[in-house]
């Protein structure tokens, strides 16, 4: 596509470089039109300012941004590309069609074009796919005035200031310049004592790789290297805060059994799309907890009373098991944990579980006591209760840590066993208990 490309004569757009956060406040309203009503939304995305344009494309959902890009004219998504970085350039381009991002490529300057395309050569979802050509390279040897007159350039030709990053002989990175180096040292310096140790990375690294590496080396960017240890591009901290953002989105829809690709704007044909698998299997598991239920016919048939109580032992366990889930799943998504070193967090949460239960369990049965006047039901409320808890301790730890070992995803598969676990085993723990105590 390149050599396609760089046979066509450039067109002219203005380039206008703005910061990435603008922070520039739109009428709530008129984002909402742009969501729920498809039919006017290019024509108000288009009566934006350009600050205000690129301030609701950083805001709206995936699906959302998609849809505006694919439909504004080019020349609009063009003179937007040249507001914005390379990588965010890309990341945009990448919405949209072969056909599209081609059109639109030919109307940027060459430099954002070949910045473009080089991003665009690599898997998104590695660190390659995460970095900026924002950078200069420089000897270690070379003097401030030299390095000075290497970031001006780079800064008037892109816009942007750009990281100095020194190399030695062998075009292997030694680390960055600070850039205010550049207004304190002497003209005449050498750069060499200046130069600070900068962290690298694979360019193939997965996003998980990269956000471990942020985590152990908390610095503000971090160099991608290919094959070879040359130096491919930077990546910047706000770049992976960023992909924290979505990591724990995703892992959010995930817990609820929603796709990720599902926003509010939705129409409701794609959500029920999107929902009515994971709510079927949700449907068998309660058809289980009803046959359990099934199984106490005559002692429910007995006392009445039973039947009031039922849902908060098992309404209990659940908020109690996904008390645990929310911990697990964070500290397996930190590699805090994993099964073979679980004993020690399973005997806390069993621990915790027992405790909570008794403390409920207390307060559940003196309500029966001053209600119902009830000794028996409040014995078995409260016994039940405990049973329960612990019994939400135990599969919120387990569950999502066996999950993990058998590669899935703990927060999207862990979540309907656990439930099952706790609706089950709690009615069945509560009608047994009053099966024996009550007969």
């Amino acid at each position: 596509m390149m050599r396609k490309i760089r046979k066509i004569k450039e067109l002219k757009i203005p380039v206008i470089k703005l910061p990435k956060q603008l922070n520039i406040p739109i009428n709530p309203k008129l984002v909402g039109e742009i969501l729920f009503y498809k039919d006017k939304r290019i024509t108000l995305f288009l009566e934006l300012s350009l600050e205000k344009r690129l301030e609701l494309l950083r805001s709206i959902t995936i699906s959302v941004k998609r849809d505006i890009l694919m439909h504004v004219p080019e020349v609009d998504l063009a003179e937007i590309l040249e507001s914005v970085d390379p990588d965010e350039a890309t990341d945009m381009l990448q919405l949209l069609t072969n056909n599209k991002r081609e059109k639109v490529l030919l109307l940027v300057s060459l430099d954002l074009r070949e910045s473009i395309s080089t991003l665009l050569e690599f898997d998104a979802e590695t660190a390659a796919g995460l970095m900026t050509l924002d950078y200069v390279q420089v000897s270690t040897n070379d003097n401030v005035a030299t390095v000075a007159k290497k970031f001006k350039q780079h800064e008037q030709r892109t816009g942007r200031p750009p990281v100095i990053l020194a190399l030695d002989e062998d075009n292997k990175l030694v680390g960055f310049l600070p850039g205010h180096e550049l207004g304190f040292a002497r003209k005449t310096e050498i750069i060499e004592k200046y130069v600070k140790r900068m962290i690298t990375i694979s360019y193939a690294a997965t996003h998980n790789e990269v956000m471990d590496k942020f985590v152990s080396h908390p610095h503000a960017k971090v160099a991608v290297l290919n094959d070879s240890g040359m130096v491919m591009g930077i990546i910047y901290s706000d770049d992976i805060i960023k992909l924290v953002q979505e990591t724990e989105a995703s892992s959010l829809y995930d817990f609820a059994g929603i796709h990720e690709e599902e926003t509010v704007s939705d129409n409701a044909r794609f959500k029920v799309k999107n929902r009515y698998k994971w709510l079927i299997i949700n449907l068998a598991t309660a058809f289980l907890a009803s046959f359990v239920v099934s199984r106490f016919e005559d002692t429910l048939s007995a006392y009445v009373l039973l039947a009031v109580y039922m849902p908060i032992v098992a309404g209990m366990g659940g908020n109690a098991a996904t008390q645990t889930l929310a911990v697990l799943v964070r500290g397996i998504a930190l590699k805090q944990i994993e099964l073979s070193t679980a004993w020690k967090a399973l005997r806390n949460e069993i621990v915790a579980g027992f405790i909570n239960g008794l403390i409920n369990g207390v307060l559940v049965a003196s309500v029966v006591l001053i209600i119902n006047k009830d000794a028996k039901i409040a014995l078995i409320l409260g016994l039940a209760m405990v049973i329960n808890l612990v019994v939400a301790g135990f599969f919120g730890t387990l569950v999502p840590l066996i999950m993990s070992k058998l590669g899935k995803d703990p927060a999207a598969s862990a979540t309907i066993f656990i439930t099952t676990a706790t609706d089950v085993l709690g009615f069945l723990v509560f009608l047994s208990l009053a099966t024996i105590i009550l007969q």
